[in-house]
């Protein structure tokens, strides 16, 4: 991690969950980190935490379903921090909903936040990495949903979101690639994580499910996190699951 060690890093959904715990763990390592989120008083609160280490974490307001907010969020980093070296795509939702009587704004909102949100974000990042030469790194944070579907009821969009990350993935690959960057780009899918988007978001049968069984924590994500970003610059990690030991999803 010592080659990123100062250089700016943008965690979309840091206020809670695997995207604060990602913040937290690159700030640790040194990194200049940018919590975009909603609630980003909850990520001024980390960041006072976190304000004896290495690094330092900043706070910006940015909503994943606004792409005014989003571009004003890196226009931010860059008028205060410099170029952008890594950006975890971290935000997602999941709406309680069905396909075969579904709210049709749920459904707009998970793809806008699971989707455009998270395409809007690396179309900017690759737009900073390439004037500044940078070789960054950009991590998806998929789930096990994105490559199948998983039996539990009133998943709806959800699962559809998360094949279209995969997909994403691994087309940007490709285009880097043709465009002869040597940006790295890597999704990692967990399985079931203990976060607030247990509790607040899902369907209450989902979450009672959900509870009876092994869960991983929000650090085990970051953790594997900061392992693809440790790679040597040759080495890129493509997909990485991550699945807390007796999951049957």
């Amino acid at each position: 991690m010592d080659r990123w060690r100062g250089k700016t890093a943008i965690v979309t959904g840091a206020s809670t969950g695997v995207g604060a715990a990602i913040a937290e763990q690159l700030v640790e390592e040194g990194l200049q980190v940018v919590g975009f989120a909603r609630r980003s008083d909850r990520v001024e609160e980390l960041s006072k935490k976190l304000q004896h280490h290495k690094g330092k974490l900043h706070s910006v307001k940015v909503d994943l379903t606004n792409e005014e907010e989003i571009l004003q969020g890196f226009k931010w980093v860059c008028d205060n921090l410099g170029p952008v070296h890594i950006l975890v795509n971290n935000a997602g939702t999941i709406q309680d909903t069905t396909l075969t009587e579904g709210d049709t704004e749920k459904w707009k909102k998970t793809f806008d936040t699971n989707v455009m949100g998270l395409c809007i974000t690396t179309r900017e990042a690759v737009k900073i990495m390439k004037v500044n030469n940078i070789d960054g790194h950009i991590v998806h944070i998929n789930s096990i949903a994105g490559h199948k579907v998983p039996t539990l009821p009133r998943v709806n969009v959800f699962a559809a979101s998360k094949h279209a990350v995969t997909a994403l993935t691994e087309t940007l690959r490709q285009e880097l690639n043709g465009l002869g960057l040597k940006i790295k780009i890597t999704s990692v899918s967990p399985g079931a994580v203990s976060t607030e988007i247990v509790n607040r978001e899902v369907n209450p049968e989902i979450a009672e499910i959900l509870k009876s069984m092994p869960l991983l924590e929000p650090e085990d994500v970051a953790g594997a996190v900061l392992y693809v970003l440790s790679t040597p610059p040759h080495v890129q990690i493509h997909e990485l699951t991550i699945q807390p030991v007796g999951e049957k999803i």
